[in-house]
């Protein structure tokens, strides 16, 4: 699948999965779509590349007065930098976020000034996001459901990538969309990567996170970076192993390099050898990575 084209996930009914060409990446950036009763839509990308969700909206037959839910699974801008755009496209889509992204989606700009320093020149890749208007938006916490019409998803909350994250389970199709909770799963190697952004990444509960997954064992994974496959337990093995092999080498190169900055550029001098992504958005992942984690590991220490 490429930049704007969207298919339907295999093997649940009335979901279809739209490629926004995030990063300059075909299906880095992925957004789910249900058509049913009360049609919705996970996840929003970063804004930049919105008219293609919207023609996709128009293509499987959801008008603009037709959309009910618009659902980011957590406030980071690659998943919900769109929101406020879609809010002033559909006028009765309700925005459902976890509660503690309530605040960032109808103020963004302490989320904005935040991503930009973190992102650096990586911005060029997001849009400004659009306020949402605080009638127009709820937030959601563990248990809650969300009414999809002829389904409901059931809403876990899922706080080691950040405590505004959130995983959404649709039972009756055994569907579970993670968002960042499991990595970021990688056809081309066919393996999950660790996904650990600055400043709220906390290794212990990001574990947590992926025992949620599993005990829930689902049919389907409904990945927020690279699409859905079926659900495979050793999957979520190897995503644990990541996230722990990943803390730790961080850890270790601390100890026998000058500083922090210089741990940061040896990590993202390793990700050239990584082939799955383009070499920019690698370098800028690798950085990210390494720097949350070591804002983690000064946490640990701090305790």
């Amino acid at each position: 699948m490429k930049a704007g084209e969207f298919e339907p996930v295999r093997g649940v009914e009335d979901l279809y999965v739209h490629d926004t060409g995030m990063f300059d990446t075909d299906e880095y950036g992925s957004v789910y779509v249900y058509d049913t009763d009360r049609p919705a839509v996970i996840d929003t990308g970063t804004g930049a590349n919105r008219e293609t969700l919207f023609e996709t909206l128009e293509a499987i037959g959801i008008g603009r007065e037709d959309l009910a839910s618009i659902v980011p699974t957590h406030a980071h801008l690659d998943h919900a930098g769109g929101a406020g755009h879609l809010a002033e496209r559909y006028p009765n889509a309700e925005v459902l976020v976890p509660e503690k992204g309530v605040r960032h989606l109808v103020d963004p700009g302490a989320l904005v000034a935040g991503t930009k320093a973190a992102v650096e020149d990586q911005w060029r890749h997001y849009d400004e996001p659009r306020p949402v208007p605080a009638d127009r938006i709820s937030g959601v916490t563990e248990g809650d459901r969300i009414d999809l019409g002829d389904r409901e998803l059931v809403v876990h909350d899922a706080p080691g990538h950040a405590p505004h994250h959130a995983v959404y389970h649709e039972p009756d199709a055994e569907v579970v969309f993670t968002a960042d909770a499991a990595g970021i799963y990688v056809p081309e190697v066919d393996t999950v990567v660790e996904t650990t952004p600055p400043p709220q990444f906390d290794l212990d509960r990001c574990l947590a996170d992926i025992r949620t997954i599993a005990e829930l064992d689902p049919e389907h994974l409904c990945f927020a970076h690279f699409g859905p496959r079926r659900y495979d337990p050793e999957l979520l093995g190897e995503a644990k192993r990541a996230y722990v092999e990943w803390v730790e080498a961080v850890r270790a190169k601390r100890e026998t390099l000058a500083n922090d900055e210089a741990v940061v550029d040896y990590f993202e001098e390793a990700s050239a050898d990584l082939e799955f992504w383009n070499p920019e958005r690698a370098r800028a992942n690798a950085g990210l990575n390494t720097r949350g984690v070591l804002t983690f590991l000064d946490k640990v220490d701090a305790e």
